[in-house]
């Protein structure tokens, strides 16, 4: 009986040993699958944040030279103004 009693505990320590051992690796599988969560969103933020230097650069347009689209005030003269038509009825649309 003795015996039996010693076995019981035995298995019992032994169960309880292997239980925390998987929980201890769940523990480490789940902080690994957060480190690898992290460094995949830090990831996606860096290439975030160079999507956006590139278009602050474009939309400053220090490297670009414009000054030969730029429009002569002169050539403005030569073309006609376009009086709008203020005549402009909807009434027969509705009819």
């Amino acid at each position: 009986m003795n015996r039996f009693i010693r076995l019981a505990i035995f298995i019992t320590f032994f169960s309880i040993s292997l239980g925390a051992e998987s929980n201890i690796s769940i523990e480490t599988n789940s902080s690994a699958l957060k480190a690898d969560k992290i460094k995949k969103q830090l990831e996606e933020q860096m290439k975030k944040e160079q999507k956006i230097a590139k278009e602050q650069r474009f939309y400053q347009g220090d490297e670009y030279d414009l000054s030969t689209y730029e429009v002569d005030l002169s050539t403005l003269d030569s073309i006609p103004l376009i009086e709008p038509d203020y005549d402009f009825n909807m009434d027969d649309v509705y009819d």
